[in-house]
């Protein structure tokens, strides 16, 4: 393991470290959050959470291939030295991707297993997690654009994103100068690319968000789309039933007709 020629750098590395770990961990919670008080999820493109997971995983078998087996981090050393450490739907083109993706991630480790090397395939991976972290976000940037807004992507997402990519790239700057080499950089492309990504697309969102497509709200301080309706629950309340009965003048028979009465709950009534 490399050993720190400044304690205050490999602190700020620890401490930048952690900050990114928490950072994304919780960038999850705020859509779920949203979510579930808006009791719609009108404008969260369903491309993102299955291209997520793909490269979520992808990611998870390279870092822990990468941490706890002592074959690939002999591999790393060989190759890099041992002075550094390590009506909405899924679109058929998502569906399509992912496929793709993992049929190939199956070849890889079908050509991989017989020479054992398992550098290449955990770097295959890492490859996978940077190409999937640069497609995921499209669907969203695209859809925000169509609608013209951002109503229903979660902006507490966004910020969380924003600083796990934000302090990981620092942590990679804390190292580097550090140890005076940009090994870490090239030796882990897939952190380095995976940072720049996510701080690109989360500033675009934040800019589409608070400058192109700021929320509008009505009297009632209520967020409108224009062309788009909130689903009935959460919006409105049925307030009571009435069925009534009327003859049908062609058959002669009757027919009971229900009516829903609901009374819209807006904060200006009582």
């Amino acid at each position: 393991m490399v050993s720190w020629n400044s304690i205050y750098l490999e602190v700020a590395y620890s401490v930048l470290g952690w900050i990114s770990f928490f950072s994304w961990s919780l960038c999850f919670y705020p859509q779920v959050l949203l979510n579930y008080r808006r009791k719609s999820v009108v404008g969260y493109n369903f491309d993102f959470p299955t291209l997520n997971l793909t490269k979520h995983t992808s990611y998870l078998i390279y870092n822990a291939a990468l941490f706890f087996s002592p074959e690939v981090q002999s591999q790393y050393h060989d190759k890099y030295g041992p002075d550094q450490r390590g009506n909405q739907k899924i679109s058929k083109t998502c569906t399509a991707i992912t496929a793709i993706i993992w049929g190939s991630a199956l070849f890889s480790v079908i050509v991989a297993w017989p020479k054992h090397s398992w550098l290449w395939l955990i770097t295959i991976f890492n490859t996978i997690q940077v190409i999937i972290t640069l497609i995921k976000y499209i669907p969203q940037v695209v859809m925000n654009f169509k609608r013209k807004s951002t109503v229903g992507w979660s902006i507490g997402f966004v910020f969380f994103d924003f600083f796990g990519g934000l302090f990981s790239f620092g942590q990679m700057c804390a190292q580097s100068i550090d140890q005076g080499s940009t090994v870490n950089f090239y030796g882990n492309t897939g952190k380095l690319l995976l940072s720049l990504e996510v701080i690109l697309f989360d500033l675009l969102f934040i800019v589409q968000h608070y400058v192109l497509y700021p929320e509008e709200r009505d009297k009632d301080n209520v967020v409108t789309i224009p062309g788009e309706r909130e689903p009935f629950i959460g919006s409105s309340r049925m307030e009571g039933m009435k069925v009534s009965t009327s003859k049908d003048e062609d058959t002669g028979t009757d027919t009971n007709n229900l009516m829903i009465v609901a009374v819209a709950e807006t904060s200006g009534q009582g």
